[in-house]
């Protein structure tokens, strides 16, 4: 598996000793929030540790998020997508900026996709901004699209990003 290099920061393969901040950090209540609290050790395990399709995200040596993406291989649906996750104290550094920007240009470039989509929620407007700093655009609102830790469905804002989009 790929290590990306950024200007700040280094998504790699995620270890077994990475679970433990990445426990802490999905127990962040805004982090909770929107990704959920149940079965967090589980999660963190299968969906950034023993995957070859996630990456842990550090800023000067240390742990301070995750990064996912899943490919459909279907010649005639050809696309990825992603979903990041970033310790609160990191928000509004630009670090989730250049982090999706490292994983599209790695998903266009090595992998091989002319599309990428991501699903932010609809109210998650500081993802959305950031999302859009890199080249995706709002397609439509899936109506109760998913269900938060609340217990009540939410609308999700599909965005999608053509390679001719990215902006590097």
């Amino acid at each position: 598996m790929a290590v990306l290099r950024g200007e700040r920061v280094l998504l790699r393969p995620g270890r077994p000793e990475d679970a433990d901040a990445l426990v802490r950090i999905r127990k962040e209540p805004e982090v909770a929030r929107r990704w959920g609290s149940a079965d967090i050790e589980e999660e963190v395990s299968e969906g950034f540790i023993e995957i070859d399709e996630g990456f842990v995200i550090e800023a000067n040596e240390e742990v301070v998020g995750a990064i996912q993406y899943g490919e459909e291989d279907d010649p005639m649906y050809r696309h990825a997508n992603m979903d990041i996750l970033l310790s609160t104290s990191q928000h509004g550094q630009g670090l989730g900026t250049e982090t999706i920007r490292i994983l599209a240009r790695h998903l266009f470039e090595e992998r091989g996709h002319h599309r990428l989509t991501i699903d932010p929620a609809t109210d998650n407007m500081a993802a959305i901004r950031t999302y859009e700093r890199v080249g995706f655009r709002p397609v439509g609102v899936m109506r109760s699209y998913e269900r938060g830790p609340d217990g009540i469905w939410h609308d999700g804002l599909l965005m999608d990003m053509l390679r001719a989009e990215f902006q590097t």
